[in-house]
C-alpha cells in the first residue's frame, strides 16, 4: 500500500499492511519546533530554521525528508490564516528562548517586556490589546483575556447579545481562501501519495483555546473560561445562540470547501474542543447533549450527506462517558484517545467502539513515558498500543497530543521505529 491507500483502509476499518503514522497533519498531532529541530539534528538531516505552521503551540513543519524517514502517511491542508489572525506567508526569522531558529509568518507582531515575556498582537495590529503571551524561557504561547470585563452577577440573559459578541470570531471564507484550498489540495493529491486532512475547523463549539478570541482585536461578551463554564447553567440560551451562529457559518464554509477541494481530501478536521479533564468530563453528559450535540450533528450530517470525507474530532481527557454520543452525532475519527486519563481503558474502548470510531493517536503517553521514560519503555508502550488499537483497522498512530519541548530525540526515534515495525 502507499500512504493514501493505507490511511483510507484504516479509516474504513480495514486493517492495512502496517499501522499508518501521522506527524504534523493537524494542530494536535504535531511537534514543537524546539524538539523538531533537535530530532532532525539527531537523525543527521539538513539543519535549517523550522517554519512555524501553528504559532500558538509553536508547531513546526517537519519537512519532507523527515516525513519520509519516519514513514509518515498523512499531510494537512492548512488554512492560510492562523490562530492569531495573520497569514502563514512572507516568512521572517525569529529565535525561541532556547535558541531554536524558526520562521514566523510575516504578520507576527510582538513586544518583549523587561521580564523577557513575549506579547503578541492579534492580526499583527499594534493598536489592539495583546492576545497571547509566552513567558521567559517558554516554548509556546498562552492566550490572554483581553476582552472588556464581564459582570456575571449583574448580567440579564434577556439583555445579552451573543451574536454581536461573537460576530468577529466566525467569518465566511473569501474567494482567495477558496482558490488557495483548490490549488493546494490539488498539489497534495496529485503530486504526493499522502492521505490529506483538510484542516478547515470552524465548529469547535466552546473551545476554550479560542474563547478569549486570540485572533480578535476587541472581543466582547462572556470570554473568561470560568465565566463561560458557569454560563452553561446560568445563561444556556446565550451559549446556544453562539453555537447557532457558528453552525450557520460553518455550513456555508463547508459548501465553499467542498467546491474547492472535492474528493482530494479524505478527512476533514472539524473541532478541537476538549470535553475531558484528567479525571472526568468538563460538563455533565446531560449538558453536552442539550447544548453541543445538536449542533455537532447538523455539521456532521452535512458532511456525510454531501461528501465522502471522514470527520475528525479532537478531545483530550476522560471522555468515555461521551463516546456513545460522539458516535450518535456522527464523529468518524476521535483524537487523541488519552489513555492516561481515568476510565480510558484501550481494550474496553476498542472492543466497544472500534467498529464505529477510528482512533487517531494515543500511541504513547506524552505526560510520562515519552518525555521521561527510556527508549525501551517507549518502544514497549508503542507496540502494546498498536497491538490493541490497530487490530482490524480503525487506527492511525500518533502520540497523545503534540510532542512538546525537551523530549529526548532518542525517545522519539524509538517511538517511530516501533510504530514502523508494529502491526
Amino acid at each position: 500500500m502507499n500512504s493514501r491507500e493505507r490511511v483510507i483502509a484504516a479509516i474504513h476499518h480495514r486493517e492495512p499492511d502496517r499501522c499508518p503514522i501521522d506527524l504534523s497533519a493537524t494542530g494536535q498531532t504535531g511537534m514543537n519546533a524546539s524538539t523538531l529541530y533537535r530530532l532532525r539534528q539527531a537523525l543527521g538531516l539538513a539543519e535549517h530554521p523550522i517554519r512555524i505552521i501553528e504559532p500558538a503551540q509553536m508547531l513546526g513543519d517537519p519537512g519532507e525528508d523527515l516525513l519520509k524517514l519516519i514513514g509518515s502517511d498523512v499531510v494537512g491542508l492548512w488554512n492560510r490564516g492562523n490562530f492569531y489572525g495573520y497569514r502563514n506567508e512572507h516568512w521572517k526569522p525569529w529565535r525561541m528562548s532556547d535558541g531554536t531558529p524558526v520562521l514566523m509568518g510575516g504578520g507576527f507582531t510582538y513586544d518583549v517586556d523587561s521580564e523577557g515575556r513575549t506579547w503578541v498582537y492579534p492580526q499583527g495590529d499594534r493598536t489592539a490589546p495583546y492576545s497571547a503571551v509566552m513567558p521567559a524561557g517558554g516554548s509556546f504561547f498562552d492566550s490572554v483575556d483581553h476582552a472588556e470585563p464581564f459582570d456575571m452577577d449583574d448580567a440579564d440573559e434577556d439583555a445579552l447579545t451573543p451574536r454581536e459578541d461573537f460576530k468577529d470570531d466566525f467569518g465566511l471564507a473569501t474567494e482567495e481562501d477558496a482558490r488557495y484550498w483548490e490549488s493546494e489540495s490539488r498539489r497534495l493529491y496529485e503530486e504526493t501519495e499522502y492521505a490529506v486532512v483538510g484542516m478547515l475547523g470552524g465548529a469547535g463549539f466552546g473551545d476554550v483555546a479560542c474563547l478569549p478570541g486570540p485572533s480578535v482585536k476587541h472581543p466582547r461578551g462572556i470570554r473568561r473560561m470560568d465565566d463561560w463554564l458557569a454560563a452553561h447553567l446560568l445563561f444556556p440560551d446565550y451559549i446556544d445562540e453562539v453555537f447557532s451562529l457558528q453552525t450557520e457559518i460553518m455550513l456555508k464554509n463547508l459548501e465553499l470547501y467542498r467546491q474547492a477541494v472535492g474528493d482530494r481530501i479524505q478527512v476533514v478536521w472539524i473541532s478541537g474542543t476538549d470535553f475531558g479533564t484528567q479525571h472526568g468530563t468538563f460538563l455533565s453528559p446531560d449538558v453536552f447533549r442539550k447544548l453541543y450535540k445538536p449542533h455537532y450533528r447538523i455539521v456532521n450530517d452535512w458532511v456525510h450527506q454531501h461528501t465522502n470525507w471522514k470527520t475528525f474530532y479532537h478531545s483530550c481527557g476522560s471522555v468515555y462517558p461521551l463516546m456513545g454520543d460522539f458516535v450518535e452525532m456522527g464523529v468518524d475519527i476521535l483524537n487523541p484517545l488519552q489513555l492516561s486519563a481515568d476510565g480510558m481503558d484501550p481494550v474496553k474502548i476498542k472492543a466497544e467502539f472500534g467498529e464505529k470510531l477510528t482512533f487517531w493517536g494515543g500511541g504513547v503517553d506524552t505526560q510520562g513515558t515519552l518525555p521521561f521514560g527510556t527508549p525501551d519503555e517507549v518502544r514497549r508502550q508503542v507496540k502494546e498500543r498498536i497491538h490493541i488499537l490497530n487490530r482490524g483497522g480503525g487506527y492511525v498512530f500518533n502520540p497523545i497530543h503534540n510532542v512538546v519541548a525537551n523530549v529526548p530525540p532518542e525517545n522519539l526515534i524509538a517511538m517511530y521505529q516501533a510504530a514502523q515495525s508494529g502491526r
